[in-house]
């Protein structure tokens, strides 16, 4: 069945989202689009890396983003000048990546691949990374979900409580470094974080408690992730942009409905 790229392409794009779409929440929730932003931006100079040693992109990718992640958790204690710092390391990251790529004697790789995803060539391999990650990813959120979620809503309510949310908070930017690792194949550097944060927004509007919008945010992920790939093949366009198309789509169709029904609810 593997054989069959298209089932492969699936595999993987459902794996990414499903795990994405549930980090996405606390994403939401913390408004840490940015931090997502810097950490896959940055994820270009880890594929550089692994060009220049000859190692795995996953792995070289995976090294950086973990870095970055760590370095943004410190930066993130500081009182001014943060969104800057992360715009600096951002787009620092990104460009010095580009750069150093082109630099690389006897390099040949499709930058487009990897700056929006190229889903339709994963291999079984990449599946196994995919699945893993997204695996670890979501096996963490549910062990600290409790936590994770009392940090989130309210620091001084989690210490009281026992827990501590300094910890909380880098387990969570760790984790967005594990997404970056994984989601890169799939829909590139430039457009992770979108896989993060509109499914996770859609469902927003859909919810009455933070389970049910992880439950949704789930669903419309997978949805635009499968959507996106039908998209991709059926008009000719690139499969990471058409995945995160279907998710804007479902977004606006979740806009629509709530609005819809806040006006019938008034209506006399």
């Amino acid at each position: 069945m593997l054989d069959d790229f298209l089932v492969r392409a699936i595999l993987a794009a459902i794996g990414t989202a499903l795990a994405a779409s549930v980090l996405g929440c606390f994403v939401v929730w913390r408004r840490m689009a940015y931090f997502g932003d810097a950490t896959a931006h940055a994820a270009i100079l880890g594929v550089a890396i692994a060009l220049a040693l000859n190692i795995s992109i996953f792995a070289g990718v995976a090294a950086v983003a973990l870095v970055v992640a760590v370095l943004i958790h410190r930066l993130s204690d500081r009182a001014q000048g943060t969104d800057t710092i992360l715009g600096v390391i951002a787009h620092g990251a990104l460009a010095t990546g580009l750069v150093a790529v082109t630099l690389i004697p006897g390099a040949r790789i499709n930058l487009e691949a990897y700056l929006f995803g190229d889903v339709l060539t994963v291999s079984r391999m990449d599946i196994a990374v995919i699945w893993g990650g997204a695996a670890v990813v979501l096996g963490v959120l549910w062990f600290h979900w409790s936590a994770l979620l009392l940090a989130t809503l309210s620091p001084d309510l989690a210490t009281a409580s026992g827990v501590n949310p300094q910890r909380e908070n880098l387990i969570l930017t760790l984790l967005l470094a594990g997404i970056v690792a994984v989601a890169i194949k799939v829909v590139g550097a430039l457009l992770i974080t979108a896989l993060l944060v509109i499914p996770a927004a859609g469902a927003r509007r859909l919810a009455t408690s933070p389970e049910g919008m992880a439950l949704r945010a789930a669903v419309i992920g997978i949805l635009a992730a499968v959507g996106g790939l039908t998209m991709s093949l059926q008009m000719d366009t690139p499969a990471g942009p058409s995945i995160v198309v279907m998710a804007v789509i479902l977004f606006a169709l979740t806009t629509i409905g709530e609005k819809l029904r806040t006006i019938g609810g008034s209506a006399p």
